[in-house]
């Protein structure tokens, strides 16, 4: 009986440590602190509004400057969701030149973005200034051949 009484408490302490442990003390927010003694430093810089153009004139230039942008949720490198990764896997196969912007760091971007292609899902891919569509379409057209064909003229800079 006192072994059964033992491994009872036992079982609950360590249950309530190891919960208790990983929740303690640990609080997240993504809201910007109003204090007016947090220094300028600490608080979220967006770069693109820094650059005094509207994030339409951006995006237009970005699509306009680059053969292949890739607007995803991370980077090419570190995707951060299977339909950019394998937006990025279908693209590298043809070894182009990739911009890409992560749209998750900045929601006004994302926005902007769903506007300008007038499409709400992402990776959002834009071939020679065209927008193409996201993973599914690329993943699609690579198998029929015809991103091979739309991607031939352009020569990776490497």
């Amino acid at each position: 009986m006192a072994a059964i009484l033992f491994k009872g408490i036992a079982a609950r302490s360590l249950t309530t440590r190891l919960t208790s442990s990983c929740y303690y003390g640990m609080k997240y927010s993504t809201k910007v602190s109003n204090d007016p003694d947090t220094h300028d430093d600490f608080k979220p810089a967006n770069k693109l509004d820094s650059s005094g153009a509207s994030l339409s004139n951006i995006i237009e230039q970005d699509v306009k400057d680059n053969p292949v942008m890739l607007y995803m949720k991370g980077v090419p490198d570190f995707p951060q969701c299977g339909f950019s990764s394998l937006a990025v896997k279908v693209l590298k196969q043809y070894d182009v030149p990739l911009s890409a912007r992560n749209i998750l760091e900045d929601p006004e971007l994302k926005n902007a973005v769903k506007s300008f292609s007038h499409w709400p899902t992402f990776p959002q891919v834009f071939i020679k200034g065209e927008f193409v569509g996201g993973s599914d379409i690329i993943l699609n057209m690579h198998q029929t051949g015809e991103l091979k064909e739309k991607l031939k003229d352009i020569v990776s800079k490497q």
